[in-house]
């Protein structure tokens, strides 16, 4: 029991950082959208997608693949030569696509910000930063430092949001909000390494099991990198058939639907060094157990979150952006967000064939995704707008979903709780209901009929039955440690 409040207490934390620093997103898009043309966001969006999908190819998954190999690992000599050998590696990686970008910064600059060559030249130092910082997060994860995660996590959202606002106001414009998007790189990545070098300490890798790690890491590159292949990839066709005006409309609406990812993010920060050390331990009950309670709790908060921006989907785009994106945008919002719940389900499920080795399964699962997605851009894309593209996300996220089921369930079969999915469903609707009746549209009204809906969502569900008794109960002291652990630090300050 122990282990499953210590589980429920990192997701979370993880969740309410992560929705912490997601928040970083929504203050950064009326600073940006308000500030520069449309064209200018939407060399924005492909700057940051760029910096985020790129480094995780050019690091051959090796970080991830740390999570799998060490999670179990407390040996020091064993961790530090695995973390330097893998870092070894990171680095290459990252420095060759970055003097790559570097080489082809003109045609970059064409392609992507509209023959902007500075933006290309500054993308090409972030690209290798960006590289070693998702190593730095991944071994404070591997080894369940969820703290330290967490703080670094909110720290680069919000020195992000300060640093690009400050240079905005001072009227560098875009170039200035890319400048401090690497300005905080440069900050996060010094202040991470910090931290390791003093637990572990420094020693020249000996590159022991690199194949072994290269054997894992390489086939999970495509299903790691899904959610930001489709992501880029819509956004690339969508600015060569439509515009880059049409790049920031779908990504306002793009990034109100993907807020459902935030619910996924702490399952998946938290659910592989855990089930690792289960798997070595050989406690496969316990495996198929948390995997069956994450996938409850992922559907219970996730099923009403897509009613509640499908409804306000509107209303929410016009007091962040622009009447213009928000009218063009909104339909967007309840696709991205259906697509959103597909994909959690699949991250959860897809950490079964992680825990056989068999990454090589979700490899080619997500490449033949991917080939899917580019037609289907291009078809429904020139066909039905930004809409279109949107469908097609929707579509690759069930079609990943389903083919990985098929293949993780020969392995460790997960429970779906029908039943209680139907319950959760129904209580959504009738809080669909009251919102629509209340129909918000200012700030104040949207956050008390977001408070009002929470409330009929659990009180329904307890009334049918969706939540147990022993479930409230669990949760109560799970909230009751953590209130306790706020509490104490203060009495202390107080006296």
């Amino acid at each position: 029991m122990e282990e499953y409040k210590l589980f429920v207490k990192q997701i979370g934390l993880v969740g309410v950082t992560s929705i912490l620093a997601s928040l970083s997103s929504i203050i950064l898009l009326p600073i940006l959208t308000q500030t520069l043309t449309a064209q200018e966001y939407g060399a924005w969006n492909q700057f940051i997608v760029t910096i985020t999908l790129i480094p995780a190819i050019a690091s051959f998954g090796l970080p991830y693949t740390m999570v799998r190999f060490l999670a179990a690992t407390r040996n020091k000599d064993e961790v530090r030569e695995a973390f330097y050998s893998i870092g070894f590696v990171v680095l290459l990686g990252s420095l060759g696509v970055s003097l790559l970008f570097l080489v082809f910064a003109k045609p970059i600059a064409v392609i992507l910000f509209n023959g902007d060559v500075n933006i290309s030249l500054i993308l090409s130092a972030s690209l290798l930063l960006n590289g070693l910082i998702l190593l730095l997060f991944d071994y404070f994860r591997t080894f369940q430092l969820i703290k330290i995660y967490s703080f670094f996590t909110m720290v680069q959202a919000y020195l992000t949001v300060v640093l690009v606002a400050f240079f905005i106001a001072v009227n560098y414009g875009l170039i200035g909000a890319i400048f401090g998007v690497i300005i905080c790189q440069i900050i996060i990545f010094l202040s991470m390494f910090g931290i390791i070098l003093s637990r572990i300490g420094f020693r020249v890798p000996k590159l022991y099991n690199m194949k072994d790690y290269l054997n894992f890491g390489l086939p999970t590159i495509p299903s790691n990198i899904s959610f930001w292949v489709l992501d880029i990839t819509d956004r690339y066709v969508i600015g060569m058939l439509l515009g880059l005006s049409f790049v920031g409309y779908y990504s306002a609406g793009y990034l109100l639907g993907n807020l459902i990812s935030l619910i996924l993010s702490p399952f998946y920060t938290v659910l592989l060094p855990i089930l690792s050390k289960y798997y070595a331990e050989n406690r496969i009950y316990d495996v198929k157990h948390l995997l069956n309670y994450s996938i409850k709790f992922f559907l219970m908060v996730s099923i009403p979150t897509f009613f509640f921006l499908s409804i306000l989907s509107k209303p929410l785009l016009n007091l962040l952006s622009t009447p213009e994106i928000a009218s063009n945008g909104y339909i967007i919002t309840p696709i991205i967000a259906l697509g959103g719940i597909f994909f959690g389900v699949y991250g959860i499920i897809s950490q079964i064939v992680v825990l056989e080795k068999k990454t090589s399964i979700t490899g080619n699962i997500w490449i033949m995704s991917t080939v899917l997605n580019v037609a289907m851009d291009v078809t429904l894309g020139y066909r039905f707008g930004i809409t279109g593209v949107a469908i097609t996300t929707l579509i690759v996220y069930i079609f990943s979903f389903l083919v990985t089921m098929f293949y993780s369930f020969k392995y460790i079969r997960c429970t779906f709780y029908f039943g209680f999915l139907a319950k959760s469903l129904g209580a959504s609707l009738l809080m669909s209901m009251v919102l629509i009746i209340l129909n918000p549209q200012n700030p104040m009204n949207i956050i008390f009929s977001a408070l009002i809906c929470l409330a009929v969502y659990i009180s329904t569900l307890w009334v049918v039955g969706g939540i147990r008794k022993n479930e409230i109960l669990f949760f109560r002291s799970v909230f009751m440690d953590a209130l306790k652990k706020v509490y104490k630090p203060l009495k202390k300050f107080r006296s």
